[in-house]
């Protein structure tokens, strides 16, 4: 039996290779401007994701450019609130504009990995999303307070992976700063996600297998040879008995 999968891409984030990337996905995460991108580069990727049927989701960010979002700061509630609904609004507005739907919302960078561990922060995310609770999934790790938090609002969640990243032993990613927090080989990631998708199970960098869940799987388009990838795990997944789940 096949096993459809969701394989999901960070973009808008001014690579400009989203149109290569697109064809070999089924979901994407855009930039709305916190940590990259502006509404000419949302409005294009919004276009490409409808040629090649991708379902969209917003990613807000800390509004921190200079750092792609990839540093922790400490905002107020009212300052978080302010810059989190501009940026999802932004975006929505342009979904709208095009009768598309926005599928999903994923945090990205330092926000993402503070929302998995800080229950006060992640209180706060959820009620500044409240209002999107219905029509919208949040991507979240498995495991995480996010993920808690977030299935005792009400909220829709599927659970997230990572495909081009190594994992610790307590399922936090490994830290950038590690020579081994990118996954680089294309057999290698297509084995990491086909342990995870299939056998919910996912190999740390200690070399420990840890039980995890993942319904959609994430490979970050500014990694080394993000289209190439893609593309690789595209054609090579349904050989493991894994199709890609498109719209």
């Amino acid at each position: 039996m096949i096993k459809e999968i969701d394989i999901n891409c960070d973009l808008g984030e001014g690579l400009n290779n989203e149109h290569l990337i697109m064809p070999y996905i089924s979901s994407c995460n855009v930039a709305c401007g916190g940590h990259a991108g502006d509404k000419e580069l949302m409005e294009r990727v919004v276009e490409l994701a409808m040629k090649y049927q991708v379902k969209l989701g917003a990613h807000p960010s800390y509004p921190d450019k200079k750092n792609f979002g990839r540093v922790s700061l400490k905002l107020s509630k009212s300052e978080l609130e302010v810059t989190i609904i501009e940026q999802i609004e932004i975006f929505k507005e342009i979904t709208d504009n095009h009768a598309v739907r926005m599928h999903h919302i994923k945090a990205h960078g330092a926000l993402y990995n503070d929302l998995a561990k800080d229950e006060a922060l992640s209180i706060q995310y959820l009620e500044i999303l409240n209002a999107y609770k219905k029509d919208v999934f949040l991507y979240v790790p498995y495991g995480s307070v996010i993920e808690k938090k977030a299935l005792e609002s009400g909220f829709k969640i599927k659970y997230e992976a990572f495909a081009d990243r190594n994992y610790n032993e307590d399922l936090s990613l490994v830290p950038r700063s590690e020579d081994n927090a990118v996954i680089k080989n294309e057999a290698q990631i297509l084995n990491h996600v086909f342990n995870m998708a299939l056998h919910q199970r996912v190999r740390t960098s200690t070399g420990k297998e840890m039980f995890i869940k993942a319904d959609t799987f994430c490979v970050h388009s500014d990694t080394e040879n993000a289209a190439g990838m893609l593309q690789y795990l595209y054609h090579n997944l349904h050989l493991k008995g894994v199709s890609l789940a498109k719209l």
